[in-house]
C-alpha cells in the first residue's frame, strides 16, 4: 500500500484519541470492541465515539471486520502510518511528506522534511508482502498469520534496524544517520547515491569489489553479519564513489547458529553480482569465514540498546519463514528465466502492478469491511453537529514537496 496522507490534517483531537486507543486495544485484541475502544480512549460512548470511529473507517486508517463474533475494529497499516506519523510530527522529525522513491521486498521509502525544510528519508516496514505476493496458493500460511502480527513483526524490524544503524554509525561505518524510530517507521539522513544495481560499468572493478570484501570483513571483525549484502543494499556517491550500506532488519552477531552461512551467502552474493554485471572475477577465492579476527563487540551494544534476544529470535522466525517462501517462489520464476532479470525492477517498473496484486491478495485473505450502511446513514446525520470543528493533532499540511 502507497502512503496516503491527505486526510491526516483533518484528523481532530477526538479522532486521535480513538485511533491510539484502537492501537492499545490491538496489543491483545486481533478485534477490538466498540466498547473497548470507548473505554480506552476515555470518550464518552455514544454519538461522538461512533462518529470517529466512523470517520477513521472511512479514510482505511481501522477497518470493521465481518462475520466477527462482536462488534469491533482493528487497526490497519495506514492508521499505523498515521500514528507514527503524528509521533514524528510532535518530536519536529518531520513535517512534510514528499514523494516515494523506493520500494523493498517488504518496506516503503519516501522523502519528507523537517521544518526547516532539511530532506530526509523515511522508511515503512510492511512485513507480510511478500508473504502476499508469493503465497497465494498456500492458505494455510496465510490463515495462521493475522494482520497484527504483521504489523508487530514491522515494529520490531524498524526497531531492530534502529538499532543497528544506530551503534554502526557512531562507530564510524558507513551507513545512513537514524534520526528517529516509532513503531514501524524510520527516520535517516538522505543520502546522495546510487544503487550498485543501477551501475552499468565501473572503470576498475576490482576497486569496488575489494572495498565491499573489506566492509564485509570489517563488520565481522566487530561481530556482525550483514546478511543480505547485495547489489540492493549498496549504494555508491555519485560525488566520491565511497560506499554506503543500507537495510540492517537480518543482521545477526558471529555467535548465531548460522552466522557462516550468512557470511558466505553475503560474499557469494557480492561475487556472482561482479560476475555478471562487470563479467569480473577476482583472483583471490576469499574472503573466508576463516579470515575472520573479532576485535569487537558491536552485537552486544546492540543487545544492550534494548533490542533483546527474544525480540531478535521472534523476528528471526518471521524471516526464516518468508525467506522459505521466496526462495520456492524464485526457484519456479526463474524456469526460462534469462540473464538480467534481477534489475527488472531497478527503475521501478511495475510497481503500481506489484500494488494491485498485493492489495487483491490482502482482500482475497483478510476480511475487508466498510462501516454498514444503516450505520453510516445514521452517522451522516450527526455529522451536522460536528462541522466547522478544527482539525489538530496532524503534521501540518502533510504536503507533497
Amino acid at each position: 500500500m502507497k502512503l496516503d496522507t491527505h486526510a491526516i490534517r483533518y484528523l481532530t483531537g477526538e479522532d486521535w484519541r480513538i485511533l491510539t486507543a484502537v492501537e492499545i486495544g490491538s496489543k491483545n485484541h486481533e478485534v477490538v470492541p466498540t466498547a473497548l475502544i470507548s473505554q480506552i480512549s476515555g470518550l464518552r460512548s455514544g454519538s461522538g465515539v461512533n462518529k470517529c470511529i466512523s470517520n477513521l473507517a472511512k479514510v482505511g486508517l481501522i477497518a470493521r471486520v465481518k462475520n466477527a463474533k462482536y462488534d469491533g475494529y482493528r487497526l490497519t497499516y495506514g492508521g499505523l502510518d498515521y500514528l507514527a506519523l503524528n509521533t514524528f510530527s510532535k518530536r519536529k522529525s518531520v513535517y512534510s511528506v514528499g514523494n516515494q522513491i523506493g520500494v523493498g521486498k517488504e518496506s516503503d521509502i519516501y522523502v519528507v522534511a523537517d521544518e526547516t525544510g532539511t530532506q530526509r528519508v523515511l522508511k515503512i516496514h510492511r512485513l507480510g508482502r511478500i508473504s502476499f505476493r508469493t503465497v497465494k496458493a498456500n492458505r494455510d500460511y496465510l490463515r495462521n498469520r493475522r494482520s497484527g502480527s504483521w504489523m508487530y513483526m514491522s515494529r520490531l524490524a524498524a526497531l531492530k534496524e534502529y538499532a543497528f544503524m544506530k551503534i554502526l554509525h557512531e562507530n564510524g561505518f558507513p551507513v545512513p544517520a537514524p534520526l528517529d524510530q516509532s513503531r514501524h517507521c524510520i527516520v535517516m539522513t538522505l543520502i546522495d547515491a546510487f544503487p550498485l544495481r543501477q551501475i552499468l560499468t565501473l572503470a576498475s572493478p576490482s576497486t569496488l569489489y575489494a572495498k565491499l570484501m573489506k566492509l564485509v570483513l570489517r563488520f565481522a571483525s566487530q561481530g556482525l553479519i550483514h546478511g543480505d549484502f547485495n547489489e540492493f543494499n549498496i549504494l555508491v556517491r555519485e560525488d566520491t564513489h565511497e560506499l554506503v550500506v543500507i537495510d540492517f532488519p537480518q543482521m545477526v552477531s558471529v555467535d548465531h547458529a548460522n552466522a557462516k552461512d550468512y557470511f558466505e551467502r553475503d560474499v557469494k552474493c557480492i561475487k556472482d553480482f561482479f560476475k555478471r554485471r562487470f563479467r569480473y572475477t577476482a583472483d583471490d577465492d576469499g574472503p573466508f569465514w576463516s579470515d575472520v579476527r573479532r576485535v569487537g563487540k558491536l552485537d552486544v551494544l546492540v543487545e544492550a540498546s534494548g533490542f533483546s534476544k527474544k525480540q531478535a529470535k521472534e523476528l528471526e522466525k518471521y524471516m526464516g519463514e518468508v525467506a522459505l517462501l521466496t526462495d520456492n517462489d524464485e526457484a519456479e520464476d526463474a524456469v526460462g528465466d534469462g540473464e538480467g532479470a534481477e534489475d527488472d525492477d531497478a527503475d521501478g517498473d511495475g510497481e503500481e502492478e506489484d500494488e494491485e496484486d498485493e492489495e487483491e491478495e490482502v482482500e482475497e485473505v483478510e476480511e475487508e469491511e466498510e462501516v454498514e450502511e444503516e450505520e453510516e446513514e445514521r452517522e451522516e446525520e450527526e455529522e451536522e453537529d460536528g462541522e466547522g470543528e478544527e482539525p489538530e493533532g496532524a503534521i501540518e499540511g502533510a504536503k507533497s514537496q
